[in-house]
């Protein structure tokens, strides 16, 4: 079954299990990780509902869930929408990727096998492979992917499932401030920290983790839109 049958499913109230709320979740979040769905898309209650086939009620909640991991904005009276970050909060998100996920690579050097690795190589093969064929939305998904995998490694899973959401929140980033056709990460940094930490060199796998998310800010035009004072003589007195 794939992931467009498993969410759609059977429909009417036997449909919002909470096994189906998770595919529907992970439907939504996807479609907005990989810019399918855009920062700023409305998403309405009764649109979704009769796309999964649940209860507005159920929807609802799932939009709340979405909510509560920054994917999503609601808003009184307009209802839900897809998160559009600020210049200060997509400067916040890397500068919290920073602290972490660099912090986070010494342990993972001491702590990875060669089953991880494998893992980790496939998944940036996978990327690789994807922007070669111009999939840049499941390119966008195997990175995160990636730096979530490797920050599960240190074995902190609070501090793994904080850099997931920072991951899903810079896909939004990517998505308000990239330049076109520029996703971002190096898939070759990648290779080369499997490659450091396979060889157990954590300090050295922080740098190039710090340098590579300096690289990927780099490439993003984060800059505050001014809110321009309108000219009053134009306005009033011609």
């Amino acid at each position: 079954m794939n992931q467009r049958q498993e969410v759609r499913g059977r429909r009417g109230k036997n449909g919002d299990g909470a096994e189906r709320h998770e595919a529907i979740h992970r439907a939504i979040s996807d479609a907005i990780i990989e810019h399918r769905l855009k920062p700023g898309a409305r998403l309405r209650e009764d649109a979704l509902a009769e796309v999964f086939g649940v209860s507005r009620t159920g929807i609802r909640k799932i939009l709340q869930r979405l909510a509560l991991e920054q994917l999503v904005t609601l808003t009184p009276r307009r209802g839900a929408s897809v998160t559009r970050p600020t210049a200060e909060e997509a400067r916040e998100v890397f500068e919290a990727r920073q602290m972490v996920e660099c912090g986070l690579m010494p342990e993972v050097a001491r702590r990875i096998d060669e089953e991880s690795v494998k893992t980790l190589h496939e998944l940036s093969d996978q990327e690789q492979k994807a922007l070669q064929q111009g999939d840049h939305s499941a390119a966008i998904r195997y990175s995160a992917d990636f730096h979530t995998r490797l920050a599960r490694l240190a074995g902190n899973a609070t501090l793994a499932d904080f850099v997931e959401r920072l991951c899903f929140r810079s896909s939004l980033i990517l998505a308000v401030y990239g330049k076109p056709g520029h996703l971002g990460c190096e898939t070759h940094d990648h290779a080369t920290l499997i490659t450091l930490l396979k060889e157990g060199r954590g300090q050295e796998a922080a740098a190039l983790m710090g340098n590579h998310l300096r690289a990927v800010e780099a490439t993003l035009a984060i800059v505050e839109e001014d809110q321009e004072a309108p000219d009053l003589h134009q306005i009033f007195l011609s």
